[in-house]
């Protein structure tokens, strides 16, 4: 490291107990605008369903995300063998009026 160079901050991350236990989700879908990308987490029981997560990033954040997820993936498939893609759901999945 040169002395121009500002040395490398480590960032303290928090969480609750509850949040580390994570949320499970079968379904996703994934929208956006011209400024973000919206990713909503669902948990899809029929005939009904609950939002668990919504991501909101930016263009920019979303194609770092997918690359990260794929280069995760690969990394899953060289230890533990390819994974088939699921079936897409065959029910029409959104947002109602409670």
């Amino acid at each position: 490291m040169t002395m121009n160079q500002p040395s490398p901050q480590q960032i303290q991350i928090k969480a609750s107990d509850e949040r580390l236990k994570g949320e499970y989700a079968n379904t996703m879908q994934v929208m956006h605008t011209k400024e973000e990308f919206v990713i909503d987490f669902l948990n899809v029981f029929p005939p009904s369903g609950t939002l668990n997560a919504r991501i909101i990033v930016s263009p920019g954040h979303f194609k770092r995300i997918l690359l990260a997820m794929q280069e995760n993936l690969k990394k899953y498939e060289s230890g533990f063998g390819e994974v088939a893609p699921s079936d897409a759901p065959k029910t029409r999945i959104g947002f109602g009026e409670e």
